[in-house]
């Protein structure tokens, strides 16, 4: 029988993957089923199988797809956490993630190595959380909202169609202040991100145009 392979210093991912709902920005949340740090809060993460994973965002894939049901259309790497003191079981490197996901597809289902889920405030989080998981998240927090700073549309983050001010919206979710319609507007004109419908969302004042996102768009700031 082959013995199986350990890393040294043991490497994990863990992912921040946020959503917005009428609330503000949320970030998902696990709560552990197993040692070290069980029954803390915690982001999503796990220990790298060389013998499954092809890189390191393939082991953030698999790591969401055993604890939460969710496709996530968007996931990048952010920083890399070291040290010997972050993690119980030794000198650990952990790589985190951030990733994005529509606001109509959160509900997330429990899978293994997980006692319950939450998605929660993501500057007030609500919990100490496990490891170093507080910094990390507030790090990928600061990373989300300097993009959508510099002007990256986080069209991930919306359904497949949406309004102009629900992207607002969104923006203001994740940047915790309100923004000028009028300078938001004026930074969409010319966008090749957008792409107009010929449908419309009906409400209590006039139709307002749908958007969606170009195919192939990519969140870049």
């Amino acid at each position: 029988m082959m013995a199986t392979r350990v890393l040294f210093p043991l490497v994990v991912v863990d992912v921040a993957l946020f959503c917005v709902d009428d609330g503000g920005l949320r970030v998902l949340l696990v709560k552990r089923a197993l040692e070290p740090e069980q029954g803390r809060w915690a982001l999503p993460g796990g220990v790298l199988k060389p013998d499954q994973d092809a890189n390191l965002e393939a082991a953030a894939r698999r790591v969401l797809r055993n604890k939460v049901s969710v496709d996530i259309p968007h996931l990048e790497e952010i920083r890399t956490f070291s040290g010997n003191e972050r993690d119980s079981r030794g000198w650990s490197i952990a790589v985190l993630f951030c990733a994005l996901l529509p606001r109509d597809q959160v509900q997330a289902l429990i899978r293994d190595k997980v006692e319950a889920v939450e998605w929660a405030d993501a500057a007030k989080p609500g919990h100490r959380l496990a490891f170093d998981h507080t910094e990390q998240l507030f790090t990928a927090l600061r990373v989300l909202r300097d993009k959508v700073d510099r002007h990256a549309l986080p069209l991930h983050l919306m359904p497949e169609k949406f309004t102009l001010t629900a992207l607002q919206r969104t923006c203001e979710a994740i940047l915790g202040r309100p923004l000028d319609k009028a300078v938001f507007r004026r930074r969409l004109k010319g966008s090749e991100d957008l792409v107009e419908t010929d449908e419309f969302e009906r409400g209590l004042q006039r139709p307002a145009q749908l958007y969606r996102a170009r195919e192939g768009f990519a969140f870049m700031a």
